[in-house]
């Protein structure tokens, strides 16, 4: 009697670009330590396809996909149910099947940049003071989390001044949560600075004024890669007190996107030891 191995689930992650996406090797990492059979590509997509090419996923067996930029505030349209905090982000970064065939959206970029942060970095965010780089789709998808952790305030710069101001006052209920320009940025120092652009993907960095950090802040590069991003290269340079890229979000995130298509929740520490290997 001939035995076949089981076909694997299919799940992927969507963005435009996408080809830096580490995804697909740390969602194989945690399907080795959890014994599940999967296939995991990346989808390059540009907007004007996302909602066909997500669609059609589904259609033909797909199981789960994980959202990057810019398709984030087009998935939390797309889907059929929101999680609470996806809701809420007004963005998606992760999509499930369920039984009844209809696509859940979730929103866990929060809760691994909330880990990261204080799991594996041991910041205490309480009564910090806290900038958000950027007012997109990534940006709603922290801010609550953050607003969660009592900081002092948090003012959210971006390019397009009235965006973050817009931002702002859709979260304004959970604290003291204001936006501007980047060139409205008074100059002083933060405790925490995030960079949720995509600046540092093309090589650039947001112009902030002078004294915007100082000798006691962490500056913090949603963005990733094997060498120095231009975010955390500008950040050690004006003598930030840590400048730390996004693996550990990307990881965290990754296991709360894990969990929700799978039911059990990897082990991270063996995926970021993997990952910080030279």
């Amino acid at each position: 009697m001939n035995s076949t191995a089981p076909e694997p689930h299919r799940y992927a992650v969507i963005g435009h670009p996408v080809g830096h996406s580490w995804s697909p090797f740390i969602h194989g990492l945690f399907a080795q330590q959890t014994d599940r059979t999967i296939s995991y590509r990346l989808l390059d997509v540009p907007p004007d396809h996302f909602r066909s090419t997500t669609l059609t996923f589904f259609a033909e067996g797909g199981r789960g996909l994980n959202i990057t930029v810019p398709h984030k505030p087009a998935a939390a349209e797309l889907v059929n149910v929101l999680t609470p905090r996806a809701e809420r982000a007004g963005a998606v970064n992760t999509i499930h099947l369920q039984d009844s065939h209809e696509l859940l959206g979730d929103n866990t970029d929060g809760a691994g940049l909330l880990i990261d942060l204080t799991n594996h970095l041991g910041l205490d965010l309480v009564d910090m003071r806290c900038l958000i780089l950027g007012a997109g789709g990534a940006t709603r998808g922290i801010l609550a989390p953050l607003a969660e952790a009592n900081p002092a305030s948090i003012v959210i710069a971006n390019r397009t001044a009235q965006r973050a101001v817009d931002l702002a006052r859709d979260f304004a209920d959970l604290g003291e949560i204001s936006g501007c320009g980047f060139d409205e940025l008074p100059g002083d120092s933060f405790g925490l600075i995030i960079n949720a652009t995509a600046a540092s993907l093309q090589g650039e960095v947001p112009p902030l004024p002078e004294g915007t950090v100082n000798a006691s802040t962490v500056c913090y590069d949603m963005a990733y890669g094997r060498s120095e991003t231009a975010f955390t290269r500008w950040a050690n340079e004006a003598g930030a007190a840590r400048a730390v890229k996004g693996w550990g979000m990307l990881v965290e995130q990754a296991a709360e996107s894990f969990q929700l298509w799978h039911g059990v929740r990897p082990d991270t520490r063996p995926v970021l030891e993997a990952l910080s290997a030279p």
